[in-house]
């Protein structure tokens, strides 16, 4: 049997203001520097040899807090494919005041549903990823994203990057973003549209997926 562990990062202090964020890069909160720590010490009797993670600090401090917990120095692994859901134009707004001004249907379509994509940033708006130098030399920056975006590039690096060190019995962990996870999860194990829609990924909480020894996908569940 293999086992890889992921992580939602932390509460970020835009979690906690209730605002879409996306590839916002905001920082943890107090609280989610704690359950970074949390995660840590749920983890102690694991062992890993990489870590994934996205290139958005929030994803990257969680998981050096884990790692510092565990007293553990291993190879870490950037990438923008691992990076939250793009919320176009949402990015930054108060999701409450979004579903009063726009309807909870309509804000849960764009939260949760595979096909929609929020309204879309311009080039020339401030929040556009090409501002930011992380992304220099990106071609295919989005202007927004549905979930089908994010499963699309997720799995293009879970099978190009990851799968391969899963094979080779290297242990895992990935910490990235509430819809990165749900699109991992849906497509290792072809999860159905509404299954997805209802799939929450807690912040802070790790989740193993074990695979059989021919990388079948067994089960996930919360590590206690």
């Amino acid at each position: 049997m293999k086992k890889v562990i992921i992580v939602r990062h932390g509460e970020s202090v835009w979690n906690s203001e209730n605002k879409f964020t996306g590839w916002t890069d905001v920082e943890l909160s107090k609280k989610g520097k704690e359950e970074a720590k949390n995660a840590g010490v749920i983890l102690k009797n694991y062992k890993f040899d990489v870590a994934y993670t996205s290139v958005l600090k929030r994803a990257i401090d969680t998981l050096k807090i884990i790692l510092d917990e565990l007293n553990i120095d291993i190879p870490i692994k950037y990438s923008y494919k691992l990076n939250e859901r793009h919320y176009g134009a949402l990015q930054g707004l108060n999701k409450d005041e979004m579903r009063k001004k726009y309807g909870e249907e309509k804000v849960k379509l764009w939260r949760r549903s595979i096909d929609v994509r929020p309204p879309s940033l311009t080039i020339d708006d401030d929040r556009y990823p090409g501002n930011d130098p992380k992304y220099s030399g990106i071609s295919d920056l989005p202007l927004t994203e549905n979930l089908q975006d994010t499963i699309d590039r997720v799995s293009e690096y879970y099978e190009k990057e990851i799968k391969g060190q899963i094979r080779d019995d290297k242990s895992v962990i990935i910490v990235a973003h509430g819809n990165s996870l749900r699109a991992l999860i849906k497509y290792i194990f072809n999860l159905s549209n509404e299954d997805t829609l209802n799939l929450e990924i807690k912040t802070g909480c790790p989740i193993c997926v074990e695979f059989d020894d021919d990388l079948t996908p067994i089960e996930y569940y919360y590590v206690k």
